[in-house]
């Protein structure tokens, strides 16, 4: 599976966006799907997954202004984003994970995109 993550931008503080990844393969269905974020001098956290069934798990920091879909018919997978604050920068990677449920660690994912930069201005 290959993944191309995209929709990344420069937003003010209070603004919306709404990144996509785009799936490589047949096969997209069987994954859940999840977006990371990595900011510059911190590690890769978890933001919000998707598993197969449709089924959602999100960060504390993000619940209830981001939202993540998924369009097996188009083999993507979206992160609406609304209310963006300048903590939110980040590079943001989607991920595929073979796993039942959506694993909220990294290692648990076996294909990544390529990320794509958010910046959030106050």
């Amino acid at each position: 599976v290959q993944l191309q993550a995209s929709g990344g931008g420069l937003v003010q503080a209070g603004d919306s966006l709404r990144l996509s990844c785009g799936a490589s393969g047949r096969t997209f269905a069987l994954y859940a799907m999840g977006w990371f974020r990595q900011a510059p001098g911190k590690e890769r956290e978890f933001v919000t997954g998707i598993s197969k069934s449709g089924g959602t798990v999100e960060a504390d920091s993000v619940s209830g202004r981001f939202t993540i879909s998924r369009d097996n018919a188009k083999n993507t997978v979206y992160l609406q984003m609304n209310s963006l604050k300048p903590e939110d920068t980040a590079v943001y990677y989607c991920a595929a994970s073979s796993e039942l449920q959506v694993p909220t660690v990294s290692w648990l994912y076996d294909y990544w995109g390529q990320g794509t930069q958010v910046t959030v201005s106050s």
